[in-house]
């Protein structure tokens, strides 16, 4: 992977387009990235990796951070595009992050949302590929063969974490080298193996467990036997290796002891039941013997009382065969009564109608009143076309008093528009007079407006520069006192630094040791070693004075540059407020505001007095247009009139002959049509009469007729034998009853048993009663013991056999248990089989870190002049520690091994660069052999001594073997004269600026 451009817009510290041309700067094949703390040279790093990867590296991608400049133009969009071969293949990708911009209408803002674009550069030029996040992200990831945490770590070498691995413990090396290769499906082994022995120790336990449930249920269905007193249920918990067996043999016993139990209940059985059958049998007879005497007894009894009611048999036929022939005579007697109740009615109607009717007519026939019925509808007819001019002239009236409305309503509108229209020129006047006052306010308002914002913007400059003016002099304050506390922190570390220089010797001495030569005299014998004074002053006391006075000094600088900020932000809100004073500024703008808000509210106005000037106008020309109008409407309506009232006087001469008395011609009607109406109820209430008369006559004969076919001497003894139904159903049934007795009591008599029982002595069944119950107990209690023991063999049998089932279920499980737990200790380092207690994943970085280390050591041994070697450790670590990622330094000069956080800084700068490089090309095969031809050194040059410096920048040459080139990120001054080609980023007040700088060129 090679990088060629990149390009910044609105990004990080880069308000403006910044373009980097990383070709130019890799012709030399190491540059520097150089700038002030603060000025962007990490946010050039992070716009590398957010192009490739969308985001930028880890610690710098907190929650609501945001990538966009503060400096950036409100219209100007975040944007990154980085140009770069990985795979052969030459791409472009172009990233912008959600962000707000101002709204294109109106105020405000809204949010856009990411985007991302890829092309690749063909022989025809640049070919759109996606726009696709997801698809993008994934074809960087499968060109480069790296996440990004690989990228972050093999590419921009951040060397304050390597320095951190060499001095970290072996749990802290393996997460970082986990996330750098990916050992994730190791860890999920050694989880999933973990899992399934859980999952295994589970289903073992939940198996015993319910084996010993069965037991539990063995014992209940056991019961408290004697024969298993002296064999309890064993004690055994699950996974108890015993429990099985005890098991087993238990419930052997227990089923022995209750079919022995079952064979003696089943002979005490036989035994009872005989004699509960003989017992059954007596009691029966004995009941058969007392049912036949009693039914003997009973029956000569009612036959003696049916013997008694014999007459009343004779009567109750009797009434029977009269109300027989009383049935013939019923529907004659009906039809009379009907035609008896019809008549009476009829000539109730009849007495009605006739006393309703004139005098004159009180004896009329009905042929008589249907001659006058027909004379008065004729009349009745002829009123028709009265009715309708009636109507007629009662709608002249209406239409007569509508018109004189009209004319009222139209005078008082005449009148009211001539009053209006009189006072026209003096309201048309009124009304123009406040539009021009309306428009002379606007403009004024205008005027003031103006004059206004000025006066506002020169206000708030004043009160800012009042409020930095005091914010200086406290700050100058501020000043005076962090000045002379650097003083007092730079006098006492010098006293400090002077005292230990006295009592350096009592330092010197401690690090004697017998036989040894001192490191100034070079003598072994140390007679005499200083010793240490009363308040001697050590290296830590002297480190910690020096500390304190630096932490004054910056404080004093940042004080410094405060107050430098803050008297430039004066001075320039001195030039915009001027010498005017703030409470003038006050007075005049309050005054400007004043002047204005009442200009603004006169002005408001305008709209509304030339909406009511032109409505007054319009309202002008319509009612002018009505009056003569009016006028044309006046005239139509007195011809109208005059017209209406000739017809009506017309209608009401030929109505006046026709009403006769009655006030209208519909009175007349309804009085004509009452009478048709009397005339015709009562000739038809006549002829009625006359019909029902007839009717009953016939119903006479009818019934006389009936009651001699009957042999009935009167009607009237034929109507008392007829009876109702349901007292002929109830004698009926009494009749039917003493027939079906005496029937069955005759067949009783003629019973033969019933006759010898009654010969017989009496019988006791209550006795042979008590003597069955008692056998009946007995015969349950054996019964039930003889159930008991059947149940108890059978509840044994099924629940030893779901016992043996559960036992043999449970031996596969038990053996899958101890393999996978056998398996899962060996991978998490717990088992006795692992020696090193090393994890499975531990093991696989633990081969990683040794290539890694061996990478390393190729160029730690050029940096360190052939001191140093990295060397990987898998051994065993003390107490309950886990082993295998271990990692020493081998010293060539000494020949001893060491820990790598014994190393100096510098020692462990190269250490660390050496460990990064190694890593670099261990993670890039790891990822499929994916040549880097450039990379990124973060910081760590600052302790390294200029020969140290040199043979750094040796082995970071010697990189340009490969063809690659390697950016260096450092604000080490002396590395500028070392490194020709430069990218320089200039910290601005409006915004970083990179700046190039090659052999050639100074850009």
């Amino acid at each position: 992977m090679r990088l060629h451009r990149l390009k910044i817009t609105a990004f990080g510290p880069f308000a403006d387009p910044q373009e980097i041309d990383f070709d130019a700067l890799s012709g030399a094949g190491i540059f520097l990235l150089h700038g002030p703390t603060g000025a962007g040279k990490t946010s050039v790093l992070d716009a590398v990796c957010y192009a490739l990867y969308g985001s930028v590296p880890g610690p710098r991608q907190a929650p609501g951070t945001s990538l966009r400049s503060d400096h950036a133009a409100a219209g100007t969009p975040t944007e990154v595009t980085l140009e770069l071969t990985a795979g052969g293949r030459r791409l472009e990708i172009t990233r912008r992050p959600e962000q707000d911009r101002p709204k294109k209408r109106g105020t405000g803002t809204t949010k856009d949302k990411a985007q991302t674009w890829l092309r690749e550069h063909t022989g025809d030029g640049w070919a759109a590929l996606s726009r696709s996040h997801q698809e993008v992200g994934e074809e960087v990831e499968q060109l480069l063969g790296m996440s990004r945490e690989q990228f972050c770590q093999v590419v921009l070498l951040p060397q304050g974490e390597f320095a951190r691995f060499l001095r970290a413990d072996e749990a802290a090396r393996g997460r970082l080298l986990g996330r750098l290769f990916d050992t994730r499906r190791f860890a999920a082994v050694e989880a999933l193996l973990g899992e399934r022995r859980r999952a295994a120790e589970a289903k073992v336990r939940a198996g015993d467990e319910q084996v010993l449930h069965t037991a539990q249920r063995l014992a209940q269905a056991a019961g408290d036997s004697a024969d298993l007193r002296d064999w309890p249920l064993p004690r055994h918990q699950p996974g108890d290796p015993g429990l099985a067996e005890a098991v087993r043999a238990w419930s052997a016993v227990a089923r022995c002891a209750a079919r022995e139990r079952l064979t003696v209940t089943e002979y005490a059985l036989a035994a009872v039941e005989g004699r509960h059958a003989a017992a059954r049998r007596a009691a029966e007879d004995a009941r058969e013997l007392d049912r036949l005497q009693r039914r003997h007894a009973e029956t000569t009894r009612r036959a003696a009382l049916l013997a008694e009611e014999a007459p009343e048999r004779e009567r109750v036929r009797a009434l029977l065969d009269r109300a027989r022939r009383g049935d013939l005579v019923a529907p004659a007697l009906e039809l009379r009564g009907a035609a008896w109740a019809a008549h009476l009615a009829a000539a109730h109607a009849e007495a009605a109608a006739r006393a309703a009717l004139p005098p004159a007519l009180a004896e009329a026939g009905a042929e008589q009143l249907d001659t006058l019925e027909q004379r008065l509808r004729g009349d009745l007819g002829a009123l028709g076309a009265a009715r309708r001019a009636e109507q007629r002239s009662a709608g002249i009236g209406r239409e007569r008093a509508d018109l004189e409305r009209e004319a009222r309503a139209a005078e008082e509108q005449d009148q009211e528009s001539g009053e209006w229209l009189e006072r026209w020129d003096t309201t048309r006047a009124a009304l123009a007079g406040r539009v021009d006052r309306a428009q002379q306010a606007a403009t004024l308002a205008e005027q003031l407006a103006g004059r206004l914002e000025p006066a506002r913007m020169q206000l708030n400059a004043a009160r800012r520069r009042d409020e930095l003016a005091a914010e200086a002099d406290r700050t100058a304050g501020e000043l005076l006192s962090v000045r002379e506390e650097s003083a007092a922190a730079r006098q006492r570390w010098l006293e400090l630094k002077e005292a230990r220089l006295r009592g350096i010797a009592a330092e010197l001495a401690e690090a004697l040791a017998a036989g040894e030569p001192c490191a100034v005299c070079g003598s072994a014998e140390h007679p005499a070693p200083a010793r240490p004074a009363p308040g001697h002053v050590d290296r830590a006391a002297e480190d910690a004075s020096h500390e304190a006075f630096e932490r004054a000094e910056e404080a004093r600088g940042a004080v410094e540059r405060r107050l430098a900020a803050l008297e430039e932000a004066r001075a320039e809100a001195a030039g915009a407020a001027g010498d005017t004073t703030t409470a003038a500024l006050l007075d005049l703008t309050a005054d400007l505001s004043s002047r204005h808000a009442a200009a603004h509210a006169d002005a408001a106005a305008l709209h509304s007095a030339r909406e009511r000037l032109a409505r007054a106008e319009r309202e002008h020309a319509t009612r002018s247009a009505d009056r003569l109008d009016a006028e044309r409407r006046a005239a139509a309506r007195a011809s109208r009139r005059e017209a209406l009232e000739r017809e009506q006087a017309s209608l009401e001469e030929e109505l006046a002959l026709v009403r006769g008395d009655a006030p209208t011609v519909a009175a007349r009607a309804r009085t004509l049509e009452d009478r048709v109406r009397m005339v015709s109820a009562t000739a038809l209430a006549l002829r009625r009469a006359d019909t029902t008369a007839a009717r009953l006559k016939e119903a006479d004969d009818q019934l006389a007729d009936a009651a001699f076919k009957a042999r009935f001497d009167t009607v009237e003894a034929a109507a008392d034998a007829v009876l109702p139904a349901y007292e002929r159903t109830a004698l009926q049934h009494r009749l039917d009853a003493w027939q079906a007795e005496e029937a069955m009591l005759a067949d009783r008599l003629r019973e033969a048993g019933a006759a010898e029982a009654a010969r017989l002595p009496p019988a006791a069944p209550e006795a042979a009663e008590a003597r069955a119950v008692r056998a009946a107990a007995k015969l349950r209690t054996a019964g039930s013991a003889f159930d008991a023991a059947r149940t108890r063999c059978a509840d044994l049998d099924a629940l030893s056999r779901q016992a043996e089932a559960e036992l043999r279920a449970l031996g596969p499980l038990r053996e899958a248990y101890e393999r996978v737990a056998r398996l899962a200790g060996l991978t998490a380092g717990t088992s006795a089989d692992n020696e090193r207690k090393m994890r499975l994943e531990a093991y696989v970085l633990a081969a990683r870190l040794e290539q890694v280390a061996a990478a390393a050591t190729v160029r730690l041994l050029r940096m360190s002049g052939g001191r140093y070697t990295l060397v990987h450790s898998d051994a065993r670590a003390s107490g309950r520690g886990r082993s295998g990622l271990g990692l020493h330094v081998l010293d060539s000069w000494t020949g001893s091994e060491r820990d790598t956080a014994t190393l100096s800084g510098g020692e462990t700068f190269f250490a660390s660069l050496a460990l990064a490089l190694g890593l670099a090309d261990v993670v890039t095969d790891e990822a499929g052999g994916m040549r880097l031809d450039t990379l990124f050194i973060d910081e760590g040059f600052g302790s390294l001594d200029d020969q140290a410096l040199d043979e750094v920048l040796d082995v970071l040459d010697s990189l340009r073997e490969r063809d690659r080139s390697v950016g260096i990120v450092s604000h080490v001054a002396d590395l500028r004269s070392r490194v020709q080609a430069q990218l320089e980023v200039v910290k601005q007040r409006g915004g970083s600026v990179v700046r190039h700088r090659t052999a050639a060129l100074t850009d």
